[in-house]
């Protein structure tokens, strides 16, 4: 009987056997969706260049995949991204980390490369809390949630990723839960598509620290969570905001056509230049 062979192995290491995720964790999902994205786009590892910071998330690029890579310093893989692109413009540079990296120490560089619109894909891994480290309070920690850094309960208010990114002026931003890797996979191939600042937010499950924080418990039961309280954008809309209290808004949140920073600078460089390096 011939070993079966997952279709997606071809994109591992092969030195690597086994991840560094706890079970239960989203990133695997989270993996799987960002590799068929890639895989029916008909890409190549060799088109691709990714880079990650520092976190459970950063682990999904590094060192797992079979590709180039830079795990970079910690809030600090936006900035090294921009670096990549602008230096090699043909590339899909594509950044994957977590909420406490991109939005907590990183938070500057993520608004800033949306403002410029830099050629980027941008998974952002939302799973409420700092995994890795012990279960902090993070940036995106829902209000009133008990953490180790919050015994009393969290008295801060949880960034919205999505409608901060968009507001700042991406040209492409949605959101899904690990419980949509359909949609998932569609969104990351529109953002690999898009000529400017992508970013995909997930919700993510974390049983080992979110889910007891939470009382949510285990991974299923996070994943019934993201089911049941769900609520597409469009629904959104329309309601109140005492109805939307503890949903989750799915969806593409922007979908733009604009100038993009690296075929900006090119373009000024030869109006300057005259074509003349």
């Amino acid at each position: 009987m011939s070993e079966k062979i997952h279709p997606l192995k071809k994109h591992m290491r092969p030195e690597v056997k086994k991840t560094t995720f706890c079970p239960g964790c989203g990133a695997g999902i989270i993996t799987q969706a960002l590799l068929r994205a890639i895989d029916e786009l008909g890409l190549t590892m060799d088109d691709c260049v990714f880079v990650s910071g520092i976190g459970c998330s950063a682990w999904i690029p590094s060192p797992l995949l079979n590709v180039d890579t830079l795990h970079t310093t910690h809030g600090r893989p936006i900035a090294y991204a921009s670096g990549v692109k602008l230096g090699l413009p043909d590339k899909h540079v594509i950044v994957v980390s977590g909420d406490g990296d991109l939005s907590a120490i990183g938070g500057n560089h993520l608004i800033h490369a949306a403002r410029r619109n830099i050629d980027l894909t941008v998974i952002l891994v939302n799973n409420g809390i700092y995994g890795m480290t012990g279960g902090q309070t993070a940036p995106t920690t829902p209000h009133g949630l008990t953490t180790i850094t919050s015994p009393y309960g969290n008295v801060e208010h949880e960034f919205d990723i999505a409608r901060l990114v968009t507001a700042a002026g991406a040209s492409y931003v949605a959101r899904w839960t690990a419980y949509h890797p359909r949609q998932l996979t569609k969104s990351i191939k529109k953002g690999l598509q898009k000529k400017g600042f992508a970013m995909i937010e997930v919700i993510s499950q974390c049983p080992v620290q979110f889910g007891r924080a939470s009382k949510q418990g285990s991974a299923v039961n996070m994943l019934k969570n993201y089911k049941q309280n769900g609520v597409r954008i469009e629904k959104a809309a329309k309601m109140e905001a005492a109805e939307l209290q503890d949903k989750i808004v799915e969806g593409e949140f922007a979908d733009l056509d604009k100038p993009e920073l690296v075929a900006s600078c090119a373009a000024a460089l030869q109006a300057r230049t005259g074509g003349n390096k």
